[in-house]
């Protein structure tokens, strides 16, 4: 059928979501936290990892797939930029609102990309971060758009300033995707086989909350409500049972150059990743 250009533009939402502490632990839990962030998961002393955000809005992701018309068998998530306007509330209600923006082409046989931005409110309207999200569908291309113009961020030449490495346990999936992703080439074996992978793959947002609560620990400790952006490119997929090892390069005050790697190969499985943090804006 091909991409649904009368998609392109058009208002997707408002989409209410409402939430509690159980879902912000059910998250944390899905990322790894555990006694060693125990902020992460205790309702007395609640704190929310700052991409609990993009599981959260999970539905608008949906509406962008239906919406755009993509084959969702061949679909990845390429990339992903959060931008927070506010801290996220322990509970409360998302009002998500976005569009898809664009559509490029890779080429026939190299897949499409689609590109889908959203604000989220809290219930009183306050702002509280904007997604901007890229889609992998690699079975879309070659319907003559334009290529994405090229950007790359390179990591600074030398050793990082910090590693961390954590190793998801092989049913990490099963956990993260009660967050929301419910997508089945993460649960079901034979549907995994079918589209070009040997077993059930790592949620990409799976791993980017490894990532995030490495670089908040790491970073500005115990202070997730620092976290001003998150941007990164999802490069190849993961196993779970595979140790993730993020690496982090200081770029400035409050500024940093990261990607995760598969610490078994060495594969770099997020690039091209920036990190913000600092007090949050008057």
């Amino acid at each position: 059928m091909g991409l649904n250009m009368e998609a392109l533009g058009k208002t997707i939402g408002p989409i209410k979501k409402e939430y509690g502490w159980k879902d912000v632990a059910v998250y944390a839990l899905g990322v790894g936290a555990g006694f060693d962030d125990i902020e992460y998961c205790w309702e007395r002393k609640l704190k929310v990892v700052p991409t609990f955000s993009i599981a959260s809005i999970f539905e608008f992701l949906g509406h962008v797939g239906i919406n755009s018309g993509m084959n969702l068998a061949g679909i990845l998530h390429g990339e992903q930029e959060l931008i927070f306007h506010r801290p996220i509330p322990v509970s409360g209600i998302f009002i998500t609102e976005g569009r898809i923006s664009h559509y490029y082409d890779k080429g026939e046989g190299k897949g499409a990309l689609v590109v889908a931005e959203s604000d989220t409110c809290g219930a009183d309207g306050t702002k509280l971060f904007t997604s901007i999200l890229t889609v992998f569908s690699r079975f879309d291309g070659g319907f003559g758009g334009e290529n994405a113009p090229k950007k790359e961020i390179l990591a600074p030449e030398r050793e990082p300033d910090h590693v961390v490495e954590e190793t998801p346990p092989p049913n990490q999936p099963l956990l993260y995707r009660l967050s929301g992703d419910l997508f089945d080439i993460h649960v079901d074996k034979d549907f995994s086989r079918m589209v070009g992978f040997d077993q059930p793959i790592m949620h990409g947002l799976c791993t980017l909350g490894y990532a995030c609560r490495a670089l908040v620990n790491t970073l500005n400790p115990g202070e997730p409500e620092k976290v001003r952006r998150l941007a990164c490119r999802f490069s190849k997929p993961l196993y779970p049972g595979k140790t993730i090892r993020t690496r982090i390069w200081n770029t400035g005050t409050g500024s940093a150059y990261w990607e995760t790697e598969n610490a078994d190969t060495g594969d770099k499985v997020i690039s091209q990743g920036v990190y913000e943090h600092g007090n949050v804006p008057d």
